[in-house]
């Protein structure tokens, strides 16, 4: 099967099975090991804030930051379609005891003037709060969409001026910084902590890192206990995050190459793509205007294996590539896509 579900559908490289194999590995809960210690010290640089601190999933890094910025009651705000809002099972609440409030977005964003709004204090001293904004970059339900860094920056100014804490879920950071040309530290470090994937784009079979002051670090240790995240001998994941930075962050320009080339293709062959909305390694293909329902969609591909996956939106499919996805995969995709969705309706 052509695998465009996913960026999370990855297989470690044998460079990467080797790193693995090869890792130096101690207990992770004294912070002992010594592999997760270099990846957590070159991520925190990376993102341009003083620690990190690894834990197994990207959900788990976003949950432990909403909760070192709130207290329960309070209130979460981000786009309605984030993250942390619709693929995290409710958890601002169950774990924080917070309250969302998402917002409607533009391709992800939301504007400064509708945080201040958001933020606006209760008349009444004893009312919730809203304490933390929750920004996604790249946001995945808009189709991978990079914020703009003076739309960002404008943001986060407001949040600040509202006395909001900010928090980055950027598990797709990395596709963010080059589809920009710019070094992640420069969208990340204005943030009071954030959340990097390794099991997306870098390829990684899990694991994600939380980074943010060292004070909210130290606390944030204590989170990681609480929610069962600490580890033993994590070293042999961490090494297959280290072989990730080191080999597959150069490489995303080419999936970013591939969803282009792929989108492309398809709205040639009459296929619904938004060319505009292909900034990363995300196609979305809508196929209310072929008349299909999405289960047929998908059906129909399976059958020319060929995999994509639903969105929040009822009509829209997504393709994503990634690094077990070559210019061969992508012409192959190319054909077998239109195939599969422009055949005639039966009946």
């Amino acid at each position: 099967m052509i695998d465009l579900r996913s960026d999370t559908v990855t297989q470690p490289t044998e460079g990467m099975r080797r790193a693995i194999a090869d890792a130096a590995v101690g207990d992770e809960q004294k912070r002992e090991d010594p592999s997760v210690n270099v990846l957590q010290e070159r991520v925190a640089a990376l993102l341009g804030q003083e620690a990190a601190i690894f834990v197994p999933t990207a959900t788990m890094a976003n949950q432990i930051a909403l909760k070192l910025h709130t207290r329960p009651g309070d209130v979460l705000i981000a786009e309605q379609n984030a993250h942390v809002v619709i693929y995290e099972y409710g958890g601002a609440a169950a774990h924080a005891g917070l309250m969302t409030l998402g917002l409607p977005g533009d391709r992800g964003r939301l504007a400064p003037e509708q945080v201040r709004a958001a933020a606006e204090p209760s008349t009444k001293g004893a009312d919730q709060r809203a304490a933390i904004l929750a920004l996604e970059n790249t946001h995945n339900a808009s189709g991978g969409r990079v914020w703009p860094l003076d739309a960002l920056e404008e943001v986060v100014a407001t949040a600040r001026d509202v006395g909001l804490a900010v928090h980055l879920d950027g598990a797709r950071l990395l596709n963010a910084s080059t589809a920009l040309g710019l070094q992640p530290a420069e969208i990340s470090a204005r943030f009071d902590t954030v959340t990097l994937c390794l099991s997306k784009g870098l390829g990684c079979p899990l694991g994600a890192l939380l980074a943010g002051s060292r004070e909210l670090m130290e606390r944030a240790w204590r989170e990681k206990h609480l929610f069962g995240g600490a580890m033993r001998q994590a070293g042999i994941v961490a090494a297959a995050g280290l072989y990730a930075l080191d080999h597959h962050v150069n490489r995303l320009a080419d999936d970013h190459d591939r969803a282009r080339t792929l989108a492309q293709a398809l709205d040639a062959a009459g296929v619904p793509v938004d060319l505009a909305q292909v900034e990363t390694n995300f196609v979305q293909v809508d196929v209310e205007p072929l008349g299909l329902e999405r289960a047929e969609a998908i059906a129909r591909l399976n059958s020319v294996d060929v995999g994509l996956s639903s969105t929040p939106h009822p009509t829209v499919l997504r393709a994503v590539t990634h690094l077990e996805i070559d210019d061969e995969a992508v012409t192959r995709a190319s054909e077998l896509i239109p195939e599969a969705l422009l055949a005639p309706l039966a009946g």
